[in-house]
């Protein structure tokens, strides 16, 4: 489950926000017993994703409190590569700077042999992960059959940072559907 912040108004309508913070977070959907009312009025928007490869693509890191041990993982890879700062805040302001190109998702061209395990790319305009040297295709329920990776130049859906930290080592939690 994601959060950018409060994204709906009080009748629980979407207001067409991206985000209204630069924490955009990937939480547990159960964690120490809570029960949250979806879309309560001047609360976070509940976002819920497929899998943390699909949050990490949006531009998400792991939760400081419910999936603590995942961001130790994640700062240890941070750190590995090389990018500036390990607290949440400081790695908020890096993923906020490389996810959006004003209004629309930052995305860029690379070879699929430049890229690393666990990154998200456009696959015949339909998202695809990269996974044990194949490609995965995307879809709301799960991952399809592995096909043979592309070979020409993808559009890349994953941050920079984030494909940074995965080459680094980080492992994102899949979807069982990958097996």
């Amino acid at each position: 489950m994601g959060n950018r912040g409060c994204l709906h108004d009080a009748a629980g309508r979407l207001t067409g926000r991206i985000s209204t913070t630069r924490a955009w977070i990937c939480c547990l959907t159960a964690f120490r017993g809570r029960r949250r009312n979806l879309m309560t009025p001047g609360r976070y928007t509940e976002l819920f994703f497929l899998d943390e490869a699909t949050a990490l693509a949006a531009g998400h890191r792991p939760c400081a409190e419910c999936r603590r041990a995942d961001l130790n993982r994640f700062r240890t890879a941070w750190a590995s590569a090389g990018l500036p700062g390990t607290r949440a805040s400081e790695i908020d302001a890096v993923l906020h700077a490389a996810r959006r190109d004003g209004p629309a998702q930052r995305r860029h061209i690379a070879e699929t042999a430049a890229l690393p395990a666990g990154a998200m790319i456009l696959h015949k305009d339909h998202p695809a992960l990269l996974w044990a040297g194949r490609l995965r295709p995307w879809a709301p329920g799960g991952y399809g059959a592995a096909l043979p990776l592309p070979p020409a130049p993808v559009t890349v859906l994953t941050p920079g940072p984030v494909l940074d930290c995965l080459a680094a080592g980080y492992v994102p939690v899949l979807h069982p559907s990958l097996g």
